[in-house]
């Protein structure tokens, strides 16, 4: 027992008391942080010193922080991978990391991140790469508050922002990420926290996640991506206060909803999209205080949609607000605001006295023969829309709004 704790204390007083701070720069005895990393014990930190280290394959194995001094550069040159994170508690701090190498079988990235946990990524500027920052089956960690910024211009040779594949209790906050492939992507990322990011102009999704649960999205920003968000395969998701703006295309939305069971979307603003939310075999989703600003369709609801609520939410000035492929409705829409509701509220409780039939029989039209969008503000299409409404033939029957506002919702 005695020699037991005579380790522990040597131990705690050679990680804690006796680490040390080893600076690097191109007049000091460390010139390179290949160097520092290879002389550093574990939990030494490396002041890397304002300059430009031209290194790649910087391997970090060992508990360490890295700590650069006004942005140092670290450039690639095209090599390949620049940073390897491989050991629990290592720190990335305040670096210019450019010249990420462009592969067609193996996934660069900047700084990636292996089996690794209690890792922090903050502060870091990313420029000319292939992927950014690639977390590897690593957990318990944080990416704050990191600046992406690619130059993608195709697909087949570009990478995504953050990515994160096998990880679990990760927190993403405060990242801005822009022109690269998907801004943030995720696969098989569990118990994940993304917040307060802002992913914008990305050639495909700002958000892209599949086989992840449990995972939480509150507060970001998706415009101007190819598409604003995809969601698949997944169970438990949470989000809420996001913003999807201006998700414009052919095949464009604010939100793709594929294969998604039990989840909460809610004080979300979809502004300005193709289609606010394309949603397809996705059942037992609460919808709530969203608010759903002149897109080109609010909600379109495919196949295999059960058990979902749509309440207090706000229908603003769409093209159409619901569009259904099917006669056969088994969803709820409840006290949600239409701009396009021309009922009455003689009791002047705030809810509308006649049901609202939110579905067009132009929007079941355009869905068969999408030419017929030009006949949108026709005199003869608000006739059968009128006639479809007062006896639905082609549209959900059941499908309406019972109690709908008669102000919108904040």
């Amino acid at each position: 027992m005695r020699y037991f704790l005579i380790f522990f204390i040597s131990f705690f007083i050679t990680s804690m008391g006796w680490s040390r701070t080893l600076p690097i720069c191109s007049d000091c005895t460390i010139q390179s942080i290949t160097e520092g990393v290879s002389m550093a014990s574990d939990f030494d930190t490396l002041l890397i010193k304002k300059g430009t280290y031209k290194e790649f394959n910087i391997l970090i194995d060992k508990p360490l922080t890295l700590i650069g001094l006004n942005y140092p550069i670290v450039d690639g040159e095209d090599q390949g991978e620049i940073i390897r994170i491989v050991s629990d508690n290592v720190t990335i701090d305040g670096l210019f990391i450019i010249n990420v190498g462009t592969s067609y079988t193996t996934d660069y990235a900047a700084i990636r991140v292996v089996k690794s946990e209690h890792f922090m990524i903050k502060n870091v500027v990313l420029e000319k790469l292939f992927f950014g920052i690639y977390l590897e089956k690593s957990n318990n960690g944080k990416v704050y508050h990191n600046k992406i910024i690619g130059d993608a211009v195709d697909e087949y040779n570009s990478g995504n922002g953050i990515q994160l594949w096998y990880c679990k209790n990760v927190e993403v906050e405060k990242n801005i990420v822009q022109h690269v492939r998907d801004g943030i992507y995720l696969e098989f990322s569990d118990n994940i926290v993304i917040k307060d990011n802002l992913s914008t102009d990305n050639l495909r999704y700002g958000l892209h996640f599949m086989f992840s649960n449990d995972d939480i999205y509150t507060n970001n920003t998706f415009e101007n991506n190819g598409a604003g968000v995809a969601v698949m395969f997944s169970k438990r998701i949470k989000m809420i206060g996001n913003t999807f703006r201006k998700n414009w295309g052919t095949a464009a939305f604010g939100m793709l909803l594929k294969e998604i069971n039990d989840a909460e979307i809610s004080g979300n603003i979809f502004e300005e999209n193709t289609i606010g939310i394309n949603i397809e075999g996705s059942n037992r989703i609460r919808y709530e205080n969203n608010s759903f600003l002149k897109n080109g369709w609010a909600v379109k609801v495919l196949g295999a949609c059960y058990e979902n609520t749509f309440t207090k939410n706000n229908f603003l000035y769409n093209s159409f607000d619901i569009s259904y492929n099917s006669k056969l409705n088994d969803n709820v829409f409840d006290q949600n605001y239409w701009s396009e509701y021309t009922g009455y509220d003689l009791d002047k409780n705030g809810i509308g006295d006649i049901p609202y039939r939110p579905v067009k029989l132009f929007s079941y039209i355009v869905n068969k023969t999408p030419e017929t969008i030009v006949l949108l503000r026709s005199l003869f299409m608000d006739i059968i829309d009128f006639s479809e409404k007062v006896s639905p033939v082609f549209t959900p029957d059941n499908l309406l709004d019972k109690n709908p506002l008669m102000m919108k919702t904040l």
